[in-house]
């Protein structure tokens, strides 16, 4: 955070769009009833489904947590360690 820009992903609406549809994913509403049948896997097609959704909405959050969410409390960590230092 040498720029001084704080990040909070809260404030951005796209961030919750997206997360939106991956939770919309996850859940099997969308299959009907007889969606058991095929298989992939060994698993049935909707378990399969939200199986993957599941590893997105994972990789996702990863990624928003490391790209996306710079926050104040980093800077004061950072500038109490130089003032134990010195």
């Amino acid at each position: 955070m040498k720029n001084g820009h704080i990040k909070e992903p809260i404030q951005k609406k796209w961030i919750w769009i997206v997360l939106a549809l991956i939770t919309l994913g996850i859940v099997p509403w969308y299959f009907p009833a007889a969606a058991t049948e095929p298989y992939i896997l060994g698993f049935p097609l909707w378990a399969f489904i939200s199986t993957v959704f599941s590893i997105i909405l994972c990789g996702y959050l990863s990624w928003l947590c490391v790209n996306e969410w710079n926050i104040v409390e980093d800077q004061e960590e950072a500038d109490k360690a130089k003032g134990d230092k010195g």
